[in-house]
């Protein structure tokens, strides 16, 4: 591919808006980019390397990523550290680019959870990876009941001071131990900038158990993923379940998830957004983006023009 330059207008406001996370100097994109799928190993590179940069492009500066993320695992980072030499180091500065640890990642006692250890080790795996002196966010994945708490947070703070990562966020975690974590985090001076959760039409339990009031009363960002809920929030299963969709894995999405009551549902929301003149997932992201607290969406995107499609909601 040609050399890069990214898009002079990539910051106008009617590209893209940006929200502040929480109580911090940090504004992130309404949508951010996540490589949770389509960036492995098992994707065209110079697919991977089109949505990136239309991405950028587009006013998304924020790129989210896991140990584990592929597949196989570490293969989306080692497409990170790919771009990052090939079109994106120039940008460094501008990029605000996150990776977590807390799920399996390699065999062995110390490869998953959340110990000491694991994180710190995970995360110089990562840096390795990603070709990066440093992240700007690093998440524990989720949450170890096993582990005392005050390692794993702990942790979280050596990471910070160390300069391995700029700051540190959750993800998967219940309320009260988020609540204890948000207080011991700030209490040593390196707050929690962000929670990651699932949050979307389908999906309401972060507004149901209260997190996503605890964050905005704590002067925690919130950034919701799986926001069109694996695609069902989309078009695609209107009608039935398309051949070689994400469904017909039967990993994450399962055919009988597919109820006639969910179906009669979604049609009835695809239609209330056709009146709208939107398509379902644009109100999808939508109501998402209207909740408070809220700051960002994480989109995945298998094409440039399923990027397009999906960033209408930020305009």
């Amino acid at each position: 591919m040609e050399k890069y330059t990214a898009d002079s207008h990539r910051y106008d406001a009617k590209t893209m808006k940006y929200r502040r996370s929480g109580r911090s100097g940090v504004m992130l994109p309404e949508v951010s980019l996540g490589f949770w799928h389509n960036f492995g190993a098992v994707n065209d590179y110079t697919e991977c390397r089109r949505i990136a940069r239309r991405a950028f492009d587009n006013g998304i500066c924020h790129f989210d990523l896991a140990n584990n993320y592929g597949p196989p695992y570490g293969t989306a980072e080692e497409t990170m550290g790919r771009l990052m030499d090939d079109d994106f180091r120039p940008y460094r500065d501008e990029l605000f680019i996150s990776s977590k640890a807390g799920y399996d990642m390699w065999d062995g006692p110390y490869g998953n959870w959340g110990s000491r250890k694991y994180l710190m080790a995970s995360l110089d795996q990562s840096l390795k990876r990603m070709h990066l002196d440093y992240v700007d966010l690093f998440y524990s994945h989720r949450y170890d009941p096993e582990t005392p708490v005050e390692e794993t947070l702990q942790a979280l703070v050596d990471i910070v001071r160390s300069g391995k990562a700029l700051y540190i966020g959750l993800s998967n975690w219940p309320v009260e131990p988020a609540r204890f974590a948000f207080k011991y985090l700030r209490e040593r001076d390196v707050p929690c900038l962000i929670y990651q959760g699932k949050l979307n039409m389908l999906h309401q339990n972060p507004i149901e158990e209260g997190l996503l009031a605890l964050c905005h009363d704590e002067g925690v960002g919130f950034i919701a993923f799986s926001p069109l809920a694996q695609g069902l929030l989309t078009d695609r299963y209107l009608n039935g379940i398309p051949a070689g969709s994400r469904m017909t894995q039967n990993k994450f999405l399962k055919e009988e998830m597919l109820t006639d009551e969910l179906l009669a549902r979604l049609h009835q929301w695809n239609a209330e957004a056709q009146q709208q003149g939107m398509t379902l997932a644009e109100m999808s992201l939508r109501w998402i983006l209207q909740q408070q607290g809220v700051t960002s969406v994480l989109i995945g995107a298998s094409s440039v023009e399923q990027l397009e499609c999906n960033l209408k909601c930020a305009r």
